[in-house]
C-alpha cells in the first residue's frame, strides 16, 4: 500500500466512523490526507470505493482480532470468552461510536449498494465464524446459538455508545456465559 493510499485511509476511516458516511465529503478526505484530488481519485475511483475500504480495513480488523482469540488456544468455550472480551474492548474504548457495519447499514440500506454488500459480506463471515467456535464447544444446534451472539453483539454495540458502557459489557459477556451455559437445551419454538 502506498503512503498517499494508507494515509487517504486512515483519513476517511477515523472520518467515516466519527462523524458518518454521508456526511464526511471528499474534499474534507483530501485536505485531511494532505494529498491532491488526483491522488485519491487514482487510488479510490469514486466515493463508494473509498468506503469500501474502509469497511475492508475494519473487517480486516475485527478479522485479526477474531484469529488472535482463536489462535491463543484453550477450551473452545475460552475461544468463545475471548471473542466476546475483544467485542466488549471495543466497546469500552475511548471514542467508540458503535458498530462500523451496523452503522453503514443505516446509512446505506440499499441491499443492492457496494457498501450495503460489503456489510452482508462482513456480517455472513461474522455469523459463519461464531457458529463454528460454538459447534467447537459441543454445542447441539450452533446456528442458532450464533445467531443469538450476533445479537446480543449487535445490541452491545448500539447501547455501548448510548449509555455507561460497563454495563452493557457486563450484561453482553453474562449473555454470552448464558450461551455456553445453556448449550445443551434445546431450542423450543412454537408453531
Amino acid at each position: 500500500m502506498s503512503e498517499a493510499r494508507a494515509r487517504l485511509l486512515a483519513s476517511a476511516s477515523r472520518l467515516f466512523y466519527t462523524e458518518g458516511l454521508h456526511s464526511v465529503g471528499i474534499d474534507r478526505v483530501i485536505a485531511d490526507a494532505g494529498v491532491t484530488r488526483a491522488t485519491l481519485y487514482r487510488h479510490f475511483p469514486s466515493k463508494d470505493d473509498l468506503l469500501v475500504a474502509y469497511l475492508s480495513e475494519a473487517d480486516k480488523a475485527i478479522r485479526a482480532q477474531v484469529a488472535a482469540a482463536r489462535s491463543a488456544g484453550g477450551e473452545p468455550a475460552d475461544i468463545v470468552r475471548a471473542v466476546a472480551a475483544t467485542i466488549a474492548d471495543g466497546i469500552r474504548s475511548p471514542g467508540f461510536r458503535g458498530c462500523a457495519f451496523l452503522n453503514a447499514a443505516a446509512e446505506y440500506p440499499d441491499p443492492d449498494h457496494p457498501v450495503h454488500q460489503a456489510v452482508l459480506a462482513h456480517r455472513r463471515w461474522f455469523l459463519t465464524t461464531v457458529t463454528e467456535v460454538l459447534s467447537a464447544t459441543g454445542e447441539t444446534a450452533p446456528e442458532p446459538a450464533a445467531r443469538h451472539f450476533v445479537l446480543l453483539r449487535d445490541g452491545a454495540m448500539a447501547a455501548g455508545c448510548l449509555t455507561d458502557p460497563a454495563p452493557v459489557c457486563e450484561t453482553f459477556l453474562s449473555g454470552v456465559e448464558g450461551i455456553l451455559r445453556y448449550r445443551d437445551v434445546p431450542i423450543v419454538t412454537e408453531a
